[in-house]
């Protein structure tokens, strides 16, 4: 650990923070599924070397994220037909989960950035598609303005433009707004207050009144720096306004935006997973009661051990089969296809919750009371899963599952569905 690292800006900062630079050179081209999981294994190594420490200290992981976003993992569901590898959605949730075992936060600032470059697949003009996926290519990282924290609902805008020229002014003010601080374009979801459409307005970071705030003080994905944003006259050409249609028709919007966040709770589980095997194997003492020689030994405990295991692979193959679906409602989109993506994934979603907090929880109680200490830092898992598990209540997920297979009733069409 070098001064260098502690000497990072840190979460929940009033210090200013300047917009990050543009990369110097153009990232890397990912070219097929299986590159892109290559380059998952590896970044995911380096990740989880100084994920304890990031997250202690609240550090942002500024070297990481420039890493990781010139290895090309945020253009890999870039269409083909515009340079992009244009994987599988079930290679895009297994690189999502495999990253979130090495640090869920990382894999987290990733979320929004390719929902939108799926979005703009769904809704872009021609032009815009070939501008701002050029971006995405060459390694430049989109944010998120999307949530405000004070409207009625998830769904209610209160940012709104208007008109000038060639050029929408926004104005508003937005919360959990993952993966803004540390981008190099803001999308902000703003409504036209004559029509009441929604739209995306592809704002650049360091735009004049555009103040991204690092006032992100959650006790999980603490690296994240999902904080606030403040829009005050900003200033985004029309040739950068993308209507937000795609939830108007059958789309697989909606699933595209779950399956990476269900892949980021199955990363956590399987992060967690790993380190109670490795701290009951290494650490932790056996039970005066088992007989036993190692705690690894305790039959209790390898009962344990294997029930999370098996948990975990059963979410992992429901993340596979919905990623499937997800590529046949794109291939061939219709009320049937993407039903069946949005019930698919929100399977997934709700395996992949509960394997996170059961792991998180059974971690502690199969390594045992020093597993809590300080040094370790283990709790990060269980806050980790706490938090982010709370994006979409699963609750509503079952409703779903249950409404369609019992009334024939389709989930709605949205991005939390």
């Amino acid at each position: 650990m070098s001064t260098a690292t502690l000497d990072r800006p840190r979460v929940n900062s009033t210090a200013p923070f300047t917009a990050r630079p543009r990369p110097s050179q153009p990232a890397h081209v990912i070219r097929d599924d299986a590159e892109a999981i290559t380059v998952a294994h590896r970044l995911a190594a380096e990740f989880r070397t100084e994920s304890a420490l990031r997250d202690r200290e609240g550090l942002l992981p500024l070297s990481e994220l420039d890493a990781y976003s010139q290895s090309g993992l945020w253009g890999i569901n870039v269409p083909k037909a515009y340079g992009g590898a244009g994987v599988s959605y079930a290679t895009l949730a297994q690189v999502i989960r495999i990253l979130a075992e090495g640090d869920s936060s990382l894999a987290q600032i990733t979320q929004n950035h390719l929902a939108l470059v799926a979005h703009i697949g769904l809704d872009g003009t021609p032009a815009q598609q070939a501008e701002l996926f050029g971006l995405v290519l060459q390694g430049i990282r989109f944010g998120n303005a999307f949530s405000e924290k004070n409207s009625k609902n998830v769904a209610a805008f209160e940012t709104t433009f208007k008109i000038e020229g060639d050029t929408a002014v926004v104005n508003g003010q937005k919360f959990y707004t993952t993966g803004a601080l540390l981008a190099h374009i803001v999308p902000i979801v703003t409504v036209d207050p004559l029509e009441g459409k929604g739209y995306l307005a592809f704002a650049d970071r360091n735009a004049d009144g555009l103040t991204v705030l690092n006032d992100w003080s959650s006790f999980g994905q603490r690296t994240t720096a999902s904080g606030s944003i403040q829009i005050v006259d900003v200033r985004v050409p029309l040739s950068r306004l993308v209507p937000v249609a795609a939830f108007d028709r059958p789309t697989a919007a909606g699933a595209i935006s779950q399956i990476i966040q269900a892949a980021i709770d199955g990363g956590i589980a399987a992060g967690a997973i790993a380190e109670t095997i490795a701290f009951v194997k290494n650490r932790s003492r056996p039970w005066i009661d088992s007989g036993k020689e190692t705690a690894a030994e305790d039959p209790f405990t390898i009962s344990a051990i294997g029930d999370l295991t098996l948990r975990l692979h059963a979410a992992e193959a429901l993340l596979e089969r919905a990623g499937r679906a997800i590529d046949l409602a794109l291939a061939e989109p219709n009320e049937a296809t993407v039903n069946a993506a949005t019930l698919a994934t929100a399977e997934a979603k709700v395996l992949t919750t509960e394997a996170a907090i059961a792991a998180t929880n059974k971690l502690f109680e199969l390594a045992g009371t020093r597993s809590t200490l300080a040094e370790h830092n283990l709790d990060r898992h269980w806050r980790n899963a706490r938090v982010h598990t709370l994006h979409d209540p699963v609750r509503w997920k079952y409703y779903h599952l249950g409404n369609y297979h019992l009334n024939g009733v389709h989930a709605p069409r949205h991005a939390w569905s």
